[in-house]
């Protein structure tokens, strides 16, 4: 499981709810005026886990007005603390400012497991300190999940399951993320996307599901509904581009074939998207 590929498609597909969420005492110079943009040229993956080309999140925030100079944050998921490097990040961060002129940069790093991590690089002697060096540290577990159980930032609903809670509280848990997910994601596409990712960090196993479906039938039937919808909407889309395809060789034989092909084309992503 790529985590850190996980929290990538995430602050990507919601970078506003993302630094609200993880960098909540920046985000409140960040106002309805300010556009944020990823800063590589890099296309936003169809499914979860699919990698990208680095292993960070540089995310540039701009007043197009110019009432404040840009702002960069710099995003890194660590599943293992003890893997991560204050002095690989301090190096980083050193070369995005001199690459793009700036010393406006907020490295932010989220932590998925619990466990120890430096927070804060010092470098100079007795007589002088030459660096100071710390980020802002959000490490999932130690966030209470009951005081985002109502949250209308969807990054928090959606990180429910990677919280602090009671064993007895984890269905609540479960049906809060999901019913966030319901309530504050309209896209088809994105709700399928990002039912995966609290899938995968609840990790329910079969009795907690059918107590998940006893206990909130609404939602589970919509999210069940909403699925085979989604499906069957490919399937339909899969024949078109099949058809299409078969009118294009010629022969009654070759739409039958394309036919087949397109519906696998669009099956095959659907379960991607929906199974990794």
């Amino acid at each position: 499981m790529s985590h850190d590929q996980n929290f990538k498609n995430l602050i990507l597909d919601y970078p506003h709810e993302s630094i609200h969420f993880f960098a909540a005492v920046e985000a409140q110079a960040i106002d309805t005026g300010a556009r944020i943009l990823p800063i590589r040229e890099e296309q936003l993956k169809e499914r979860l886990g699919e990698r990208f080309r680095e292993l960070d999140v540089p995310v540039l925030v701009e007043w197009p007005d110019g009432r404040r100079a840009a702002l960069l944050f710099v995003f890194e998921e660590e599943t293992d603390p003890a893997r991560f490097s204050i002095h690989r990040l301090a190096h980083y961060c050193l070369s995005l400012a001199e690459l793009y002129g700036t010393d406006r940069v907020v490295p932010v790093v989220i932590f998925l497991h619990p466990g120890g991590f430096a927070t804060r690089l010092t470098l100079g002697s007795e007589a002088h300190r030459y660096l100071d060096f710390h980020y802002i540290a959000c490490a999932l577990k130690q966030i209470p999940a009951r005081d985002h159980l109502a949250s209308r930032n969807l990054v928090a609903r959606l990180n429910l399951p990677n919280m602090a809670y009671d064993p007895q509280d984890k269905i609540l848990v479960y049906a809060q993320a999901m019913r966030g997910l319901i309530e504050l994601e309209p896209h088809p596409e994105l709700r399928l996307k990002y039912l995966d990712f609290i899938d995968i960090y609840a990790d329910l196993d079969d009795n907690e599901r059918q107590l998940y479906a006893q206990l909130y039938p609404q939602e589970a039937s919509t999210m069940t509904g909403f699925a085979q919808r989604f499906i069957e909407e490919g399937k339909q889309e899969g024949r078109r581009e099949g058809r299409q395809e078969g009118r294009q060789e010629g022969k009654q034989e070759g739409i039958e074939q394309g036919v087949q092909r397109g519906e696998a084309r669009v099956l095959t992503t659907l379960l991607r998207l929906r199974f990794g």
